[in-house]
């Protein structure tokens, strides 16, 4: 590519981003609030989708192949991921939990 400015002003923000989430606490962090985004995520999605009532099964769907598609690329063989990828892979933890626990709320 060439060195334009907005290819070194990406490049720039990029190295500055590594260096951030370079420190430990900041990625735990960062990993928990993902993790927990994914919680609030599923709660909202099944409240909207259980609103509506016409929705679900195309939820259902766009979820279960969301989770599937994360699953392939974060569990791929080799194990050297971004953070972006592990970032990604907690959310779908979240998601997941979430959903668990609100078929368990609305199934008792």
């Amino acid at each position: 590519m060439q060195n334009t400015r907005l290819n070194l002003l990406l490049a720039s923000f990029s190295n500055q981003a590594q260096q951030f989430f370079a420190n430990p606490w900041r990625r735990i962090s960062l990993l928990l609030i993902s993790l927990l985004f994914g919680f609030f995520m599923a709660l909202a999605i099944s409240s909207i989708a259980g609103q509506r009532g016409d929705l679900d099964v195309v939820v259902a769907a766009i979820m279960l192949i969301f989770t599937e598609v994360v699953s392939r690329v974060a569990y791929r063989n080799n194990r050297n991921n971004s953070g972006l990828i592990d970032f990604l892979n907690l959310f779908k933890v979240g998601l997941t939990y979430g959903f668990y626990l609100q078929a368990f709320i609305l199934g008792s």
